[in-house]
């Protein structure tokens, strides 16, 4: 069992959304915090809303262009070495294939994969050498249900379920543990947020997200999943029983996912 009490816990994508709910939820439970994503304003606001703010530091940092050695030496120096890391920034799509452009498909791969990639390197030869660590990383369902306009989305999701798969294989008898957390709509502003095709903002509220699972009980359930030490969590009760039918019957779901509206 992972305990939060005294870890030293690294979150991304910090500023708002569950990433904020993920921080303040671990530090009601204990935990020293390094708090980073690109807005400095937002990460002292998430600071000022955390049980024990002197316990919470702030790392700005703008993941599509870092030095990750350096941003991990930077984490380490105000608690010591990392204990959880939480890969939690990325950017949502809203557009078809026909309709985006390699750069955006490349934007998207950057943030929402390589960035978690070069942190967890970053992290984890100080966790091999302690032979303690966790390492989790904000997925989505659409890891496992390719939904229309979200391509290079669910092409990153993929891909990091992948690469956490593999690096779970083979760290495990070193003692670190590995969490995918694959969360479905929640009420964030991932939506608001989205790029579009030609790399501009979506700027609208999708029906489903603000009918969605609020961040908090969405972090509440994600934090659960790595205190069990759980490999995956999938979070949402509808996006859940999609993602098991979809290996009994993916015909079916693959027709409810062409006809559903997905805006």
């Amino acid at each position: 069992m992972t305990q939060l009490r005294d870890k030293v816990v690294w979150i991304t994508g910090a500023s708002s959304g569950i990433g904020e709910a993920m921080a303040i939820d671990a530090a009601a439970k204990g935990a020293k915090l390094v708090l980073s994503a690109r807005r400095e304003a937002e990460l002292q606001r998430v600071r000022g809303a955390c049980a024990d703010p002197s316990r919470v530091a702030v790392l700005p940092l703008d993941l599509t262009a870092f030095d990750a050695i350096q941003a991990a030496q930077e984490a380490g120096a105000f608690f010591g070495p990392i204990d959880v890391l939480v890969n939690n920034a990325g950017i949502s799509q809203r557009g078809l294939v026909i309709d985006t452009e390699m750069d955006v498909y490349r934007r998207i791969l950057e943030l929402d994969f390589f960035a978690c990639v070069a942190l967890t390197k970053a992290v984890l030869p100080q966790m091999l050498a302690r032979r303690s660590g966790h390492l989790v990383v904000v997925s989505s369902v659409v890891a496992y249900l390719g939904t229309p306009l979200r391509s290079g989305y669910c092409a990153a999701k993929h891909a990091v379920n992948g690469f956490h798969d593999a690096l779970r294989a083979e760290v495990w008898r070193e003692g670190l543990k590995v969490t995918v957390i694959c969360p479905g709509f929640i009420r964030t502003q991932v939506t608001l947020n989205a790029i579009t095709g030609s790399g501009g903002q979506y700027g609208r509220m999708d029906p489903s997200t603000e009918r969605g699972m609020a961040p908090s009980e969405c972090a509440r359930l994600a934090w659960r999943a790595v205190e069990q030490d759980r490999d995956e969590v999938l979070i949402g009760a509808r996006e859940a029983m999609f993602v098991r039918m979809k290996r009994w019957a993916p015909g079916l779901v693959r027709r409810a996912i062409g006809r559903a509206k997905v805006t």
